[in-house]
């Protein structure tokens, strides 16, 4: 297989408007999420029931592929493109920054950029309505491998890098590093932000999980139970629970405040045990995307598989095939699953559809503003506090 058509990254916008895949050899597509979805026709015969996943595929009426329509971008970034996130900006969220006399751009509410990390070493933001280049940032000497948004609308924008270290830009301040965080060995994968914005979880060539401080930038913790690289993390949309996905064949669910494991989701089994966790196997688990609902997780894997898992149970609810998957994400309301592949294209599920008990959306109302810590410390019975920690799924 030619190396360069791999799509590293698939991207949905936070509003929902557009999504984003690396087509490979330097290209990105940018459309309008919208017209994807009115595109889409249910593959005939490929699952019906609802609790089997759905392809969806993208074609006219006569059968031919869709062409580019109004909204639709096709960019070439100059380089591989190995990273990607959109961010949006909140005008009344202050930049970090001091000296905030004078500046370039201004980012009004209706703002969408991309951000692209390349082969080079080199950050390249875009303007997702226009497609035309607003900054170029240099600072990385190696491969920038994952990108990812401060959700709060500040324009925060942390880069993880195989040069072993996360560097953090202020994009309201004409794209300014605010700092380096040090302390991966080796390459680092992947980043997560929490969905308030104070942690940061970073992943990489190591068994390690780390949980930064993003108001003061320092080390929280590290999180050890990882038995290979750590290449794929994810908090859940309450902030109570961290996904981290490995080549040790495992997904672990953590209470990231407690540094507790309180779910393993196993792609082999029996489970390799920690010595031939290291080897090649088939089951190395490439990517994990937390579902906004809080219920699922979705993982890609080597054995061609992609995996819809609920976290109230050890087994997979659904799978779907998958050749050569590299990256997955959720469609920002939920219902869809996009997977990169090493081929450059992009594949779209309909996830299975549930509804969410009312007691599942009082946690996750509840565990948006309170950590594990504060919950343990309320005076309520023992088998609601152990719900509220996720203890009892």
């Amino acid at each position: 297989q030619k190396s360069g058509r791999e799509a590293w990254t698939v991207a949905f916008a936070p509003d929902g408007s557009y999504f984003a895949w690396s087509q490979g050899h330097r290209i990105v597509r940018l459309i309008p999420w919208t017209k994807c979805l009115k595109d889409f026709l249910f593959s005939v015969g490929e699952g019906t029931d609802a609790s089997s996943p759905r392809h969806l595929s993208r074609q006219n009426s006569d059968g031919s592929q869709i062409v580019a329509e109004t909204g639709e971008h096709t960019i070439d970034c100059g380089d591989i493109v190995w990273g990607m996130a959109f961010g949006s900006s909140v005008p009344e969220k202050q930049s970090r920054c001091v000296n905030i006399g004078w500046h370039r751009f201004q980012f009004g509410q209706d703002q969408l950029l991309l951000a692209t990390g390349l082969n080079n070493g080199r950050i390249k933001i875009w303007d997702v309505y226009t497609g035309k280049l607003l900054l170029n940032l240099m600072d990385h000497t190696d491969i920038v491998r994952d990108l990812t948004f401060a959700p709060d609308g500040s324009l925060m924008l942390v880069s993880a890098s195989r040069d072993k270290t996360l560097r953090v830009w202020d994009l309201k301040d004409d794209g300014n590093m605010v700092k380096v965080l040090r302390g991966h060995q080796k390459w680092v994968y992947c980043s997560a932000f929490s969905p308030d914005s104070s942690i940061l979880c970073s992943v990489g060539a190591g068994k390690a999980v780390f949980l930064w401080n993003m108001d003061k930038y320092t080390l929280i913790r590290k999180l050890e139970g990882h038995h290979n690289d750590v290449v794929s993390c994810e908090f859940s949309p309450d902030g109570a629970l961290l996904a981290t996905a490995s080549y040790d064949t495992r997904v672990i669910v953590w209470d990231h405040h407690k540094a507790t494991i309180l779910l393993e989701l196993g792609h082999l089994f029996p489970p390799p045990s920690p010595i031939f966790a290291g080897g090649s196997n088939d089951r190395w688990v490439r990517s994990v995307s937390f579902c906004p609902d809080g219920r699922h997780i979705a993982s890609v894997t080597d054995d061609r598989l992609v995996r819809f898992w609920s976290i109230e149970e050890r087994a997979p609810q659904a799978i779907a095939p998958l050749s050569n998957g590299l990256c997955c994400a959720f469609s920002a309301e939920g219902s869809v699953l996009a997977a990169g592949t090493r081929d450059g294209s992009v594949h779209f599920w309909e996830c299975p559809r549930s509804i969410a008990s009312l007691q599942h959306m009082c946690r996750m109302a509840l565990r948006r503003v309170t950590t594990t810590q504060q919950v343990e410390a309320l005076a309520i019975p023992t088998p609601l506090r152990d719900y509220l920690t996720y203890k009892v799924m």
